[in-house]
């Protein structure tokens, strides 16, 4: 209809229906209709406002699931076909993946002895920091191919430490290691660390490293994504709705952009089925919140640093 009252000046209103199939009332009606909308429509202009308030905030990554779950979140109280039918029409949708995400890139030291497998794909936890999922991949740029290194809680799906670096060695892992530690509440022999049978995650170096900080070692099999399933989710979603949507010149340009999305939206923000539409922060917070009570103690935030009581 908007593409007959767009030409209707230039080849008037007649040929323009008689050349599209379209029947002169159903125009008609829907000018009826822009001139006097009703309730209906009028609260469907409103509805798509906000939708693309929401789709715009996730960077375009949100699909109607997630719309949805938004909406509700702040108390509006529509169905998830409607929601779906107005991203339709307005041209929306979530990301998607487009191609191939991952190739093998896990390189056993077969002089290496694993550490036993105390996950066996149960990848649930009940309370923060007493199961990590760890792994690393390449991140494409301009200059060239680098590494991320994650750490990510099992419990409320943060990530809770991630590196980069132009070589995917110990030194890598051993730094998102490092974060991981520095900013969780780190208790010995609470913490199970789990990982491939990578050649970097089988070193003495990085082996010593967790015994040092009381971290029990994990491993599954060598080259199978089920084994360690949980932070392949997170690198295929990272993928999907960052990596393969966008292009960066440099390195820095890249890192720039990988903590824009782990630290300032995935953790904080992005919410997930799994955490009842929740971001892992919010999750979190909920979770410490309910222990507090339980506990008649104050709430410890995200960082694991104590909030002072109310004087």
């Amino acid at each position: 209809m908007k593409a007959v009252d767009a030409l209707k000046d230039r080849f008037g209103i007649s040929p323009i229906l008689r050349v599209l199939g379209v029947a002169a009332s159903s125009y008609y009606g829907w000018l009826a209709q822009q001139r006097d909308p009703s309730e209906r429509r009028r609260a469907d202009t409103a509805l798509v406002e906000e939708i693309r308030r929401i789709h715009g905030r996730s960077g375009a990554t949100y699909g109607a699931p997630r719309v949805h779950a938004t909406l509700r979140r702040g108390g509006q109280h529509v169905s998830r076909k409607r929601v779906e039918r107005l991203m339709r029409e307005d041209g929306l949708q979530g990301a998607f993946l487009r191609k191939r995400w991952r190739t093998a890139s896990t390189r056993q030291n077969p002089r290496a002895t694993p550490a036993p497998d105390l996950v066996n794909r149960d990848f649930t936890a009940a309370a923060p920091d007493r199961l990590w999922v760890a792994d690393a991949t390449r991140i494409p740029c301009g200059e060239g191919v680098f590494w991320l290194a994650a750490v990510r809680d099992a419990f409320s799906n943060r990530i809770v430490g991630w590196r980069c670096s132009d070589r995917c060695d110990t030194d890598l892992i051993l730094g998102a290691l490092e974060y991981a530690v520095w900013t969780r509440n780190v208790r010995g022999g609470k913490i199970v660390h789990h990982s491939d049978r990578g050649s970097n995650y089988t070193s003495l170096r990085f082996g010593q490293r967790l015994e040092d900080h009381g971290i029990l070692a994990s491993m599954g099999s060598v080259g199978d994504s089920y084994d360690n399933a949980l932070m392949e989710n997170f690198f295929s979603t990272l993928k999907t709705e960052l990596v393969y949507r966008n292009s960066w010149r440099s390195k820095e340009e890249a890192e720039n952009a990988l903590f824009a999305y782990i630290d300032a939206w995935y953790n904080t923000e992005r919410i997930q089925a799994r955490l009842g539409w929740q971001s892992p922060d919010e999750y979190e917070t909920a979770w410490r919140a309910r222990q507090a009570i339980q506990d008649d103690q104050p709430a410890t935030p995200v960082d694991g640093t104590e909030t002072a009581p109310a004087r």
